[in-house]
C-alpha cells in the first residue's frame, strides 16, 4: 500500500503541511508548476508581540513572468535573511524550546541557495527531520509527470505506484470534476486538520502560524500534537 500526497513547496510551512506529510508514505513537492507571486510559496507568518507578521522571501521577477517554482531565483541583495533571523529571534528567543531548534534552523536562512525552491525545500526537510517524520520526499521536477491540475497529480501517482491519494481539502472542487484518478484506479481521500491550541507568548492564541511557532513553544510534543489534529476525511 502506497499513500501519496502532493503539495507545492512552501516557505516555513504551517503545522498542517507536516500533518499531511506525516499521514502518507510518499510526499511529492510540486515544484514543476507555475510560480505564483505573493503566495505561500515565498512567505509565511510568525507570531510577534504585535500579532501575526509576514516573512516574505523577495525574488527576481523582472522579465520572468512565467517561471516554474523550481526556476525562481532569490533576490539576495535585499538582505532578507538577516531580517527574517532578527524577526524570529525577537519573537521566540524566550520560548522554552527556541535554542533546541534555532541552532539548526537559522543557519539555513543565513546561507540561502540561489533558488527559492531549494531554500524552501531545505527548510522543509530540516523541519521534517526535527519532527521525526520518515515519509519519503521527492520533487516533481525530478519525476516524469505530464498534464495539468488533476491530470498531473494522477500522472505522478501512477508513476509512483500509488494505491491512494491524500489531498488537501482545497483541491476537492477540481478533483471532483476530473476523471483522472478514476482512470488510473486510485481512490482520492481528503486530509483534515483541526488546529490544536498550545501555549504561545503575546496573549490570545493565533492559529496557522509557521510550524516553527509550535516547535519553539512545544518542542518534542509537536509531532504528537500534529498527529492528534490530523484526520482522513
Amino acid at each position: 500500500m502506497t499513500r501519496v500526497a502532493i503539495m507545492q513547496p512552501t516557505y516555513l510551512p504551517w503545522s498542517g503541511y507536516f500533518g499531511l506529510m506525516q499521514a502518507v508514505d510518499v510526499f511529492v513537492l510540486l515544484d514543476s508548476v507555475q510560480f505564483a507571486r505573493r503566495s505561500w510559496q515565498q512567505r509565511n507568518q510568525i507570531k510577534t508581540a504585535h500579532g501575526a507578521q509576514w516573512l516574505s522571501v523577495p525574488v527576481l521577477s523582472k522579465g520572468k513572468r512565467d517561471q516554474l517554482i523550481c526556476e525562481v531565483e532569490v533576490d539576495k541583495s535585499s538582505g532578507f535573511s538577516a531580517t527574517h533571523r532578527k524577526s524570529i529571534e525577537m519573537s521566540y528567543s524566550k520560548a522554552p524550546f527556541f535554542r533546541k531548534y534555532a541552532d539548526g534552523l537559522l543557519p539555513l536562512l543565513d546561507n540561502p541557495g540561489s533558488r527559492l525552491a531549494d531554500l524552501a525545500i531545505d527548510l522543509i526537510l530540516h523541519i521534517k527531520a526535527q519532527l521525526g517524520i520518515e515519509t519519503r520526499v521527492l520533487r516533481s521536477s525530478e519525476l516524469d509527470g505530464s498534464g495539468a491540475k488533476a491530470d498531473l497529480l494522477a500522472s505522478l501517482c501512477r508513476q509512483l505506484g500509488a494505491t491512494s491519494y491524500l489531498s488537501p481539502p482545497g483541491s476537492k472542487e477540481y478533483l471532483d470534476e476530473s476523471e483522472a484518478f478514476k482512470k488510473i484506479g486510485v481512490p482520492v481521500h481528503y486530509y483534515g486538520f483541526n488546529h490544536p491550541e498550545y501555549p504561545q507568548p503575546f496573549g490570545e492564541f493565533l492559529p496557522y502560524m509557521s510550524v516553527i511557532d509550535m516547535l519553539f513553544n512545544c518542542g518534542e510534543r509537536s509531532p504528537a500534537l500534529i498527529k492528534s489534529a490530523s484526520e482522513v476525511l
